[in-house]
């Protein structure tokens, strides 16, 4: 669906007021949202019932005009007969909630939620409107809202599962997990054959962090449904954590072949994607990575550029291309790995643009000299994300244009397609040499330990602090904190509780000055954590990089190491939340490290 029309160009879209924002990375996610849909066969059905009760009103023949024309799957002749309705009488209730499924079906998402509010007001009474602006306000990320509109609906129907199911992902997606489970239990004991619900459950335990008692959950809604799509994918998503890649794609392909709507396909592709890469089927998981990009796709970043978007086959030589960055800022960081490939494809009489994370344009124009580096700016529009390139102007010199992600189709078909080469980006000589003149003597070991994105269950990702002891017990070597955001009460318990001083560098934004962060970590000996942003920018400067993955992480490409760094060695504990063994290694591999006195 096409953003709203006052953003064909970012330079519009911020002059026109519309909030700046970030993009949401495009990753697969648990699929049990808020159940229903506008216009549904259901839905209709009873919106059609409570016209016809209206024989006395003028405008009844045309209401349920427009119902009959919405059941054809005919949202624009519905909302034009919406619209004569409210012609004829503003006041009609009806007319703004036919209007306001007409617009929602259409994409127009601003106003189907003021059509809905117009209805609401008019007729509180049908419990209806609140459901389904309740379902719309959630998936613009309203969660808040959408949870007073289904409490409301569920005063009128206490008895609805569907009700129960979209409070529940209201609560779940806020992380109030128990009270989901409250909501679910209930429901679940009064209904205990709607797969629906059991699929729910699976994803408030699967977001929770225990990916394993989610698959017992899905298994129960396939077993009431065998064909539920969403279930299937589900159990899937929930394997890929748990390291059965097999057992992962197998669910995802057999999901694929249902029936669904171009946005659960789309948002499968996009799961699909992760699992080949995962397994190492590298390039077709490239090419469904495309799904993130259709416009139908939940998460889409729409990119406004004014110019043919690139494709694996296009022409390079000698264009003149602005290449986008997208999704995380480590996935920024990553996907640069590519550059110096595109630079040789375009030529010397080719140039490159390249937007990044504003807090990137000075490390990649060091790092990419012959590019033009500057800022994106994000922005919401309506319910829909819009990135553009203020710094290219009105991209009347440009040939083409390219999210960097889709770059991988071409120069990354596989991991041996990744150079050998240990660094891409060229942090400033000065303040790596200032650096290692403040640095304590001696073997000096970069340490981080968690992301402050903490979205859904990331934080499953990402061991907790006091698992570290064994690798910060390990004698000869300065711990150097890395960690951006408030550590103070990690940095604490390990003085208190191991005598350990984790050396904090001063004067220094851990999370704002990444390029003086790149700078700190090419000065140090080694950098060990999980793959965040920091080890990302550590691995990308050529900084040896000790990373602590996860079964099934898609970066591995299917291999025993993270190719985007080949300097890089990676530690995996062997399921999902054990994190002892692998810091029992990374503890013992520290130590023989320092007794040998490596250095790179």
């Amino acid at each position: 669906m096409p953003p709203h029309p006052a953003a064909k160009s970012a330079v519009s879209a911020a002059a026109l007021g519309f909030p700046q924002t970030t993009a949401a990375p495009s990753r697969p996610r648990m699929a049990s949202e808020a159940a229903g849909q506008a216009g549904s066969k259901d839905a209709l059905a009873r919106l059609d019932e409570a016209v016809g009760e209206l024989r006395a009103l003028a405008v009844q023949p045309l209401l349920q005009d427009a119902v009959r024309a919405l059941q054809a799957d005919d949202f624009q002749r519905g909302g034009d007969l919406a619209i004569k309705v409210l012609e004829m009488d503003e006041r009609n209730g009806f007319g703004w909630y036919l209007l306001a499924i007409a617009r929602e079906r259409a994409g127009d998402f601003a106003s189907s939620v003021r059509c809905y509010e117009s209805a609401l007001t008019l007729i509180p009474d049908h419990a209806e409107v609140a459901n389904d602006m309740g379902r719309l306000a959630y998936r613009m990320g309203l969660k808040e809202t959408a949870e007073k509109l289904f409490l409301h609906y569920l005063s009128s129907h206490p008895t609805s599962h569907e009700g129960a199911n979209n409070l529940a992902c209201a609560l779940r997606d806020q992380g109030r997990f128990a009270e989901a489970v409250d909501i679910l239990r209930p429901a679940i004991a009064a209904h205990p054959d709607h797969a629906l619900l059991w699929n729910t459950l699976g994803t408030v335990v699967g977001e929770e962090g225990d990916p394993r008692t989610s698959v017992t959950f899905f298994d129960e809604a396939l077993t009431h449904d065998p064909a539920f799509a969403k279930a299937r994918y589900n159990r899937g998503n929930a394997r890929l954590v748990l390291g059965d890649i097999a057992g992962a794609l197998d669910d995802c392909q057999t999901a694929l072949a249902g029936v669904m709507s171009e946005e659960e396909r789309l948002m499968m592709l996009l799961a699909r994607s992760t699992i080949r890469i995962a397994g190492g089927q590298v390039g077709d998981g490239w090419d469904d990575y495309e799904a993130r990009l259709e416009p139908r796709f939940a998460d889409v970043t729409h990119f406004m550029i004014d110019a043919p978007r690139w494709t694996p086959d296009s022409d390079l030589a000698g264009k003149t291309l602005l290449l986008m960055a997208e999704q995380g800022l480590g996935d920024e960081v990553m996907f640069a790995n590519v550059i110096p490939d595109l630079l040789d494809a375009l030529g010397p009489d080719g140039r490159l643009l390249i937007a990044v994370e504003p807090r990137l344009v000075s490390l990649f124009q060091r790092s990419f000299p012959t590019a033009e580096v500057g800022a994106h700016s994000t922005w919401s529009v309506d319910g829909h994300t819009v990135r553009g390139a203020p710094f290219a102007g009105d991209h009347a010199g440009l040939d083409l244009y390219a999210p960097i992600g889709s770059l991988m189709r071409r120069f990354r078909r596989g991991s041996q397609a990744f150079p050998d080469r240990a660094g891409f980006l060229t942090p400033d000589p000065e303040r790596v040499a200032w650096w290692k003149a403040k640095l304590p003597q001696g073997p000096t070991v970069g340490l981080l330990w968690k992301s402050l994105v903490r979205a859904g269950a990331r934080h499953r990702f990402y061991s907790p602090f006091e698992q570290w002891k064994p690798v910060l017990a390990v004698p000869g070597a300065t711990f150097v904190n890395l960690q951006y955001g408030d550590c103070a009460d990690e940095l604490e318990a390990a003085r208190r509780d191991l005598g350990v001083e984790i050396w904090s560098p001063p004067g220094i934004d851990l999370k704002q000055d990444l390029d003086d962060v790149a700078a700190l970590c090419r000065a140090l000996d080694l950098v060990m954590g999980p793959s965040n942003a920091t080890s990302c920018l550590a691995g990308a400067c050529g900084t040896p990089l000790w990373l602590l993955s996860t079964p099934g992480a898609w970066p591995m490409l299917g291999t025993d190491r993270y190719p985007w760094y080949p300097q890089a060695r990676v530690f995996l504990p062997p399921t999902l939340g054990q994190w002892e063994p692998a810091m029992q290694a990374m503890a013992q591999a520290l130590s023989e490290r320092l007794a040998t006195g490596t250095k790179a």
